[in-house]
């Protein structure tokens, strides 16, 4: 049910309070509030007791990624997909253009996820998905060979002009979507083509179903996700300009993809309704439909409960502890290829020149500032006392998701109210005029306006800790506006589509890194969701080495992307505050699920009877 605005104010107020009492106190839980804890689970299933810990916690170690099968499925059946968010989808529903995590969501059913090409568990390109490759002796041309059968859901065959053609408009001057980058730029002919000196781009060779494409530098990221394989519908979008393509209707509202469901109809923001598709290369769909619904955070139990959705795209991780017995699903989990930080704003994004513009005046310039501001928040309390575990603590912004790059010797900073307070005193930043707030350097009022996002009970009394956290140390930190913002709103505001709000100043956002460990796409100064604007001539540096020749050997690059994370400890552009487990419960009835990273079965997804099973 709903929670009343009392409930949650009471909810945020004693969040915040618990929060206070564990920064104050690094003492491990009393044996008395151990058997508490345990108390609280009388009644629960055997599986949730063995998943939590003496300790109150869980971990995401417990959880598999693999759906376990019971029954016999039948022919057909309608799938009900929740993608659990507060606000309504953007609806750019194209891989060129979209910029969120929701419309991915549903751009995974409409064609294949990685697009072209699988990965194996190792995030590195294999040969089972709808385009195999080779790669030359010097590792800089590699050629994609689309599948014969493989074909865009109005029966015409995916080929490499549509490959070709999705360069060609990210490439393009007009491009508004988030794309170009790095990965682009390292391509044989695009810098001239993007700057109108070339009709094509020199580097990329088509012929039928051959996609043939040479870039500059061979790179270890090329084998891990560093190129594009989406293609783009050249015989739809041809004749669109491409400065009107990402709001146009065959984007909006009648999308096309060459996957396993095609698209009947939408509610714009609400739902998708998608049927099979029966020339779908690895074989016709077992299922007859999938509906994608959005789901409220606030009622995602009992949409689970009653059957309206067979499972969501996330669970909220705060509220397993009281839905661990679940009865009905079982709750799938990994550790996500993600991570939640604190940003600062540093500069604008120049449009013209697609690269960072740097303002050494900006509010949060001062280095200090930002690591003072690090150094107040106790990360550890957030992910015990309100995650349960199921986030922690994060320290570098190469996640423990990427085990061979993550610097676990790396501390990152550590919650130090006292050091967070003399890095302030240093830098000049003091309390003038006994308010209990710090005034900047030069003796001006400073508040430092905050952007977060709304979304489930745990937005506002996390929003309102780290407030209260910086409170604590003298910097007074207000919200934007004075309240969340919906994610789309939120996005607008801190620089998706190059947009940078002036009055921002903070945010705290979330980013899946994607199976390449290369950061260059969210921190290279020519990356526009660089949102924080950052730049150095030392980032430039190491991010170039980490895609250079000699990174192809391990350790060197390790060495490179460990120095990377100690530089973003050390200049704290933006600092992570969680990493995550992902939870997903999947209704009883359905079979062949997985989260695993090489998974590319959702044609194989069947249930065991026509309506989902509800609770007990």
């Amino acid at each position: 049910m709903r929670k009343t605005s009392l409930a949650r104010a009471l909810f945020a107020l004693m969040f915040i309070l618990l929060l206070a009492l564990v920064a104050c106190s690094n003492e491990t839980a009393s044996d008395e509030s151990k058997d508490s804890d345990k108390g609280t689970e009388e009644g629960s299933d055997k599986e949730a007791e063995a998943k939590k810990g003496e300790d109150g916690l869980y971990s995401i170690e417990d959880f598999s990624p693999d759906k376990t099968n019971q029954g016999e499925a039948i022919e057909g059946g309608t799938l009900n997909f929740g993608l659990v968010s507060d606000t309504a989808f953007e609806g750019t529903l194209n891989f060129t253009f979209y910029g969120g995590t929701p419309d991915a969501e549903i751009l995974s059913w409409l064609g294949d996820k990685d697009g072209l090409v699988a990965f194996d568990k190792e995030y590195r390109i294999s040969n089972e998905g709808a385009a195999t490759y080779e790669v030359s002796e010097d590792g800089k041309t590699f050629t994609f060979t689309i599948r014969d059968n493989v074909n865009w859901h109005d029966g015409e065959p995916v080929t490499a002009e549509d490959l070709e053609f999705a360069y060609e408009v990210i490439g393009h001057p007009d491009y508004d979507g988030p794309r170009y980058g790095s990965d682009f730029t390292n391509v044989v002919g695009m810098e001239e083509y993007n700057a109108g000196k070339a009709d094509k781009i020199s580097g990329i060779e088509v012929d039928g179903k051959t996609f043939k494409i040479t870039f500059k530098k061979s790179t270890p990221s090329l084998l891990t996700g560093g190129i594009w394989t989406y293609p783009l519908a050249k015989h739809i979008f041809k004749d669109i300009p491409v400065a009107e393509m990402s709001a146009s209707p065959e984007v909006r509202e009648n999308p096309i993809g060459y996957g396993p469901f095609k698209v009947e109809s939408i509610v714009p923001g609400e739902s998708v309704v998608m049927t099979k598709n029966e020339d779908y290369w690895q074989g016709a769909p077992k299922l007859d439909k999938v509906i994608v619904q959005v789901i409220n955070p606030d009622t995602v139990v009992q949409a689970l409960e009653t059957g309206k959705v067979d499972m969501v795209s996330s669970f909220p991780t705060d509220q397993y502890p009281a839905n661990a017995e679940m009865s009905n699903v079982e709750f799938l989990g990994k550790v996500d290829l993600a991570y939640t930080y604190i940003g600062f704003k540093l500069g604008t994004w120049n449009k013209e020149k697609a690269q960072v513009d740097p303002n050494p005046d900006a509010k949060m310039a001062n280095k200090s500032l930002r690591q003072a501001m690090w150094h107040a928040v106790d990360n550890n309390a957030v992910g015990e006392k309100f995650y349960h575990g199921l986030r922690w603590n994060a320290t570098t912004l190469i996640p423990p998701s990427h085990p061979q790059y993550h610097d676990e010797e790396n501390p990152g900073r550590e919650y130090d109210p006292e050091k967070a307070k003399q890095l302030l005193d240093e830098a000049g930043y003091v309390d003038t005029n006994d308010d209990g707030f710090r005034e900047d350097p030069e003796g001006e009022e400073l508040v430092i306006n905050f952007a977060s996002m709304s979304g489930g009970d745990t937005a506002e009394p996390l929003a309102q800790y780290y407030i209260q956290s910086w409170k604590a140390v003298g910097l007074k930190v207000e919200l934007l506006n004075g309240r969340l913002l919906e994610f789309n709103t939120f996005y607008d505001k801190v620089g998706n589509g190059g947009n940078d709000d002036p009055d921002v100043d903070i945010y705290q956002g979330a980013w899946s890194v994607g199976y390449d460990v290369n950061p260059a796409g969210l921190y290279g100064r020519d990356a526009m969701f660089n949102f924080s604007r950052y730049a150095s001539e030392e980032n430039d540096r190491l991010l170039a080495e980490g895609v250079s020749e000699k990174a192809f050997d391990v350790e060197y690059r390790q060495k490179i992307y460990d120095e990377w994370q100690a530089l973003m400890v050390e200049d704290v552009p933006v600092f992570p505050t969680v990493y995550r487990a992902v939870l997903v419960p999947v209704n009883n009835r359905v079979q062949n699920y997985s989260l695993a990273i090489d998974y590319y079965d959702r044609h194989k997804i069947a249930v065991t009877q026509e309506e989902p099973i509800v609770a007990e």
